[in-house]
Formats: structure tokens, C-alpha cells, sequence
């Protein structure tokens, strides 16, 4: 048998999802997957990395969403030759091919919603901030439920809650490359709110968001970059990591 290509070889502690779609991209980086080549089944997947096949799945159902892959009924999953106008942006594929750090990633991040709640603070309108005010209430109506759905409805929730924000700023340009930066973060926003939600810090989860939502009420642009960063919750996620 032949060399095991990098790109299946056991993953560490970093977010599964994550690690299992840096692993996927660097295999393609590298030309171990090439466009048109059909990747391993779930099952093999698994097992070569060494994590449950749901990781799998999550993982390959966001590198389809960014048209990284594609799947073909009763064929399997292949690397993408090309894109349609229906996927989201090509650059998307560019930048998470080309994505050298986890850090670097986060401080676009932290850069676009920083920069997004300045826009919100500078054009919104009253009847906006009750829209986010009552996204905010969702998403303690979901906390306050506890239930098995809560992380995944918790999830989306925060979602509405920063679409909202972006949408508040008013600028189409900086709303689109905040929803690739979304895209491109979702594992790690995901492994967030399970986190919270599994510590049972809900509260601290909501009272971050709703600093965020007094900053734009009262335009505080004082801090806005700390305000943004409280609301990752890095020191929790490094805990769940190690």
C-alpha cells in the first residue's frame, strides 16, 4: 500500500468540524484531492480521522455550502470543478484554500463586526433596534427553554441576531463579506454556543449580546472592538479545546 495521504491521518484537539474541513482543503491545497476527484465516504472518513461520523457530516455539509464540494445522488461527494452563479462567491474558496491561521481568521472577524456595529450605530433607525431587541428576546426564550434543541436554536438565533446588526448598517457590501466571514467561522460559532449552552452559562452568552445591543442604542463607538471580542468567549473555547 501506498503513503497515507496527509489529509486522512488522526486529528488532535483542535474543533472536529473544523480540523476535519482544514484537513479536506489541505488535501486539495497539496493536490491529494483535485477537482472532480470523489472524496471517501462518511464511514471511511471517520474512521481515518478518528472522529464521529455527524463531525463528518457537518463538515462536508458546509464545505457544499461554499461550493467546495458538491454531492451527486447515488455517486457520492466530489470536489468541485467549477462554480455556478447559484453558490455563494468564488472568493469564498479562495480564502478558505488559502486560510494559513485560525488566528488570522478570527481577527478578520473581529475586524468586520467591529466595523459592522459602527455602520449599525451611525444608520440605524428606532424601529431597528425593537427588531433587535426582540432578537435578543429570542434568544433568551431559547435559553429559558433548556431543552435538546437549545444549541442548535440558540445557534441560528445568534445568527438573526448579527444578520440583524449588519443589516442595520446599511451598507450591502460590508453585509455580504460579513456573511462569508459567518460562513467561514461557523464551526467555530457553533463549538461557542455548545459550549455556553453546555457549561450552562446562557446568561453570560446573553448579556454579551445585549452590551452589544446597548452600544448601538446609547452610540457608544468607545470599545467597540473589546465589546465584539467579550462575545467569543476565546478563554471558554481554549478550555473546551484542551
Amino acid at each position: 500500500m501506498g503513503q497515507t495521504p496527509s489529509y486522512l491521518t488522526s486529528l488532535k484537539k483542535e474543533s472536529v468540524v473544523q480540523s476535519v474541513i482544514n484537513r479536506l482543503t489541505e488535501g486539495m491545497r497539496r493536490g491529494e484531492l483535485k477537482p472532480g476527484d470523489k472524496i471517501p465516504t462518511e464511514p471511511e472518513l471517520a474512521e481515518s480521522l478518528g472522529v464521529a461520523r455527524s463531525s463528518i457530516r457537518e463538515a462536508i455539509k458546509i464545505l457544499t455550502y461554499l461550493g467546495v464540494l458538491e454531492s451527486k445522488r447515488h455517486e457520492g461527494t466530489f470536489v468541485c470543478s467549477g462554480f455556478e452563479e447559484s453558490m455563494i462567491d468564488p472568493m469564498v474558496y479562495g480564502i478558505i484554500l488559502n486560510q494559513d491561521s485560525f488566528e488570522d481568521l478570527m481577527e478578520l472577524r473581529e475586524m468586520t463586526e467591529a466595523g459592522l456595529m459602527r455602520l449599525a450605530i451611525k444608520n440605524h433607525d428606532e424601529g431597528e433596534i425593537e427588531e433587535l431587541e426582540d432578537r435578543l428576546k429570542d434568544m433568551e426564550a431559547v435559553i429559558a427553554s433548556n431543552d435538546e434543541e437549545t444549541v442548535r436554536a440558540l445557534f441560528e438565533a445568534d445568527d438573526k441576531f448579527h444578520d440583524k446588526i449588519a443589516e442595520m448598517g446599511k451598507n450591502p457590501m460590508a453585509d455580504k463579506i460579513n456573511r462569508v466571514v459567518r460562513t467561514l467561522t461557523y464551526a467555530v460559532r457553533y463549538e461557542t454556543v455548545s459550549s455556553m449552552v453546555e457549561k450552562g452559562k446562557g446568561k453570560e452568552f446573553i448579556e454579551a449580546h445585549k452590551a452589544l445591543l446597548n452600544t448601538i442604542k446609547k452610540g457608544d463607538v468607545a470599545n467597540i472592538t473589546d465589546k465584539v471580542r467579550d462575545s467569543y468567549f476565546e478563554t471558554e473555547l481554549m478550555e473546551r479545546r484542551c
